[in-house]
């Protein structure tokens, strides 16, 4: 698959965002290396079987890490979506959240880490773990006295692998290591904005910074930060959320759980009102789906 993935028209929109050093390659050999990152992700291929015609792997691969380093893709992403809102094709009308997760390869658990680095997030995650409750009770009741080298070597090393999963944003779940992304669309199926977290985490913890990213320029005035109305399944179902939305005048369209509904009823007239939803914006959150298997595919 070595055709050509971009035409001229989206070449000439992305090329100004490609810095170029001093001594850097030409232009054209800088296209085929945009091209050859494109084919790495789109085919799922190694970098070592990548075909000649975008150039050698490893220059290609040292590009796309630079690229990445200096934050190319985020500034390309934000300026597509100004783009889309001058022409008027941006939709704040309904926002739809949902998050979908991205399986891991096991040797992905040993990102590396400098000697530095590493060394102060073990000083404070062993900081942390001697001074919580539970190592205190451990000590009164007599267990976990076991200091010996061998002891704390095997901590040290475990210590060290829970660092790196959480540097890489990786967490364990039922089908192994994954991470986690939580993104946000608008009507037309177009990326808003975009959080990465570790596979365990919940979705309804990330609800607010990923609202909280969404930032659509227009040609004049501040950006657009603030959706008229935002959709949700009964994941994102909670009081917090609900406060949030609340106070910055959004619409939610979010079902309540089962169990928040009977306990709400428990309390009488304490419970507060019935949440109420909107059922025919609630149809409309298919949006994000469709985005995510578009870009799963």
């Amino acid at each position: 698959m070595t055709r050509a993935q971009l035409t001229d028209v989206e070449w000439e929109f992305i090329g100004p965002y490609l810095p170029i050093a001093r001594y850097g390659p030409y232009p054209e050999r800088l296209r085929q290396q945009f091209e050859g990152v494109i084919w790495r992700f789109r085919t799922g291929g190694q970098w070592r079987e990548m075909p000649k015609e975008f150039g050698a792997w490893p220059t290609v691969h040292n590009r796309f890490r630079q690229w990445r380093d200096a934050g190319v893709f985020k500034a390309l992403l934000e300026r597509l979506i100004a783009e889309a809102a001058k022409r008027g094709e941006v939709d704040l009308s309904l926002v739809s959240v949902d998050s979908t997760t991205a399986r891991a390869h096991h040797d992905a658990a040993g990102m590396h880490l400098g000697e530095g680095v590493l060394t102060a997030l073990e000083k404070a995650a062993a900081e942390k773990e001697a001074g919580s409750k539970g190592a205190a009770s451990k000590k009164r009741n007599g267990q976990g006295v076991e200091t010996g080298p061998e002891r704390e070597e095997q901590r040290r090393i475990r210590r060290r692998c829970k660092l790196r999963l959480k540097a890489a944003l990786l967490g364990r779940s039922r089908g192994g290591q994954a991470s986690k992304v939580h993104l946000a669309a608008d009507r037309k199926c177009r990326p808003l904005a975009f959080v990465l977290s570790a596979g365990q985490a919940a979705d309804s913890t990330q609800f607010i910074p990923v609202l909280g990213k969404i930032r659509v320029r227009g040609p004049v005035g501040r950006p657009r930060t603030r959706p008229d109305a935002v959709a949700g399944d009964k994941a994102y179902s909670s009081r917090g959320n609900r406060v949030h939305l609340r106070r910055r005048r959004i619409k939610a369209v979010i079902p309540e759980k089962k169990d928040q509904a009977i306990n709400r009823k428990k309390k009488g007239s304490r419970g507060g009102r019935p949440v109420s939803r909107d059922t025919d914006l609630y149809k409309e959150r298919n949006t994000v789906e469709r985005l995510i298997n578009k870009l799963k595919a």
